[in-house]
């Protein structure tokens, strides 16, 4: 898939300068070419998707990213060359809580363990157990902290670890043939790697050396220049500067506009990511706390649910086979009933704020009354609900309420969803700019990195913008404030039903009467 400029060709003024701005999402590899003035010359797509096996294993192979990077590129080339030759720059963003396992030589040892991976969760009380008590990250190790995911990993793998980085690493040293990260996206590793009260560190605790973490490079710094000899288009890019970026959440908020002191951020992809960004480190019970550089720091974190599960639904309804926010105006256009419904959205478990992989969803309330639409309306607030759960806590560590929460990626095109996390929520919902902010953040990294902006706050300022504003509603305020305590109640009484249901399995057609 291609995209032309929002800006006709016919007004521009060539040559321009871009930077090639990539996104490797849950379900998608988007790639995009900007100019110095955050405008978006042309996008392409490919699907790229993750898997979840029964067991919990979740895995991709890295070389499936590598040729979605290589299409993308190659569809840009050809649809604007001349922006395409115009290169200046490279930035790559990208899932994160993921992990591409590297051998000596830097190729990868087998396929990348995803963020939805949870085979760790059966062993995780043994794994406490080998972990020094005292140490100051052993509080955050939970079944999906990469020391989790390496303790469980083959024998013969971990012999030959040298190196664990994030997926978007990973690209970028196919395009510059050397291993960097970033402090933001490996920050649980990289704590897990230093040395706690007795001297040891958690990767030595489960025997692996501290050696594993990479080089740390800050997001706007170039990682090296692409090589020569890439397959085409990309060996028109030799010698331009990759710049090493960091995880899709941080650009997306920078796309956003909401790295500053104050504001929330809510991305809605596959998956949703919800926190606030504050100028002082702050803690809160299920949420992640991580430094983002330039004095700032984020307080929240990624969930397992969201657009993912809204197609879920559609397909189940027999709505799909097109575009989701399409279908989910016809399903929200017929009436509702009174009586609402409550909808735990937690297909595959939940990470923040509950960090419960076994935890599953469910419809509370139903009634031979209620029909699709009714179904549609429950998923959006618990969503939305889950949303509110992080937010209260964020809030109670920071002291004072966010002003708003810049709202984005695909979810973000329905009114109605925004209209509802505003009512739930009770903040101003404010949408961005842009249909891609995490392109545009990782495109504002880049043009910061290659000194066109004094600073990221600088080129924050001069290429964001918002587009539409949702205020709560009093009146469905007060019809939502008991549905929220009675979904947080649920959730707690699901949990043990949802974890003796996965012990169980369906009995087998041939035993059927």
């Amino acid at each position: 898939m291609v995209r032309a400029s929002r800006q006709p060709p016919a007004t521009r003024t060539d040559p321009v300068q871009t930077v090639l701005a990539c996104d490797l999402g849950g379900t998608s590899f988007r790639a995009a070419l900007i100019d110095a003035g955050g405008v978006t010359i042309a996008e392409a797509a490919r699907p790229t998707g993750i898997p979840v096996a029964p067991d919990g294993r979740s895995e991709v192979d890295p070389e499936i990213w590598w040729q979605a990077l290589i299409a993308c590129a190659g569809d840009l080339a050809e649809f604007a060359p001349e922006a395409f030759a115009a290169v200046a720059g490279i930035g790559i963003c990208g899932i994160t809580r993921s992990q591409v396992c590297l051998d000596a030589s830097g190729a990868p040892l087998g396929p990348a363990i995803t963020f939805r991976d949870s085979r760790a969760a059966a062993g995780l009380s043994g794994l406490r157990e080998r972990l020094p008590p005292d140490h100051p990250e052993t509080g955050q190790v939970n079944a999906a902290h990469p020391v989790a995911r390496l303790a469980v990993l083959p024998e013969a793998l971990r012999g030959r670890l040298a190196a664990v980085v994030d997926p978007k690493d990973d690209l970028n040293r196919r395009l510059t043939g050397r291993v960097a990260s970033d402090p933001v996206s490996l920050a649980r590793l990289a704590a897990a790697a230093r040395p706690g009260p007795d001297g040891r560190s958690l990767l030595q605790a489960i025997g692996l050396s501290d050696g594993i973490v990479p080089d740390l490079r800050d997001p706007t710094a170039a990682v090296g220049p692409v090589l020569r000899g890439l397959p085409a288009p990309l060996d028109r890019l030799g010698g331009r500067p990759v710049f090493c970026l960091c995880n899709d959440t941080w650009a997306g908020v920078l796309g956003l506009g909401a790295l500053r002191p104050g504001y929330a951020y809510d991305l809605s992809g596959t998956t949703e990511v919800l926190g606030l960004v504050d100028d002082r480190p702050l803690a809160a019970p299920g949420l992640m706390t991580v430094d983002w550089g330039v004095g700032l720091h984020q307080l929240g974190g990624p969930s397992d649910n969201g657009a993912d599960t809204l197609a879920w639904l559609v397909d189940l309804l027999g709505q799909g086979g097109g575009d989701i926010g399409g279908a989910l105006d016809r399903l929200l256009a017929t009436p509702r009933d009174p009586r609402p419904l409550l909808f735990l959205p937690y297909l595959q478990g939940e990470r923040v704020p509950l960090w419960q992989p076994q935890l599953r969803g469910a419809f509370l309330g139903l009634d031979r009354r209620h029909g699709p639409a009714d179904l549609a309306w429950a998923l959006l607030e618990g969503v939305a609900f889950t949303n509110r759960m992080v937010l209260e806590r964020a809030e109670a560590a920071a002291g004072r309420p966010v002003v708003e929460v810049r709202f984005g990626g695909g979810g973000a095109g329905s009114r109605v969803w925004a209209a509802i996390k505003a009512d739930i929520l009770g903040r101003p919902v404010v949408t961005a700019g842009t249909r891609e902010p995490g392109l545009l953040g990782a495109a504002i990294a880049v043009w910061t990195g290659l000194g066109r902006h004094a600073s990221l706050g600088a080129a924050q300022a001069a290429l964001t913008g918002t587009g539409l504003r949702f205020d709560p509603d009093p009146a469905r305020r007060t019809v939502y404030e008991p549905m929220f305590e009675l979904f947080r109640r649920s959730v707690d009484a699901v949990l043990p039903v949802s974890e003796a249901l996965g012990r169980l399995r369906a009995p087998s057609r041939e035993s059927a009467p």
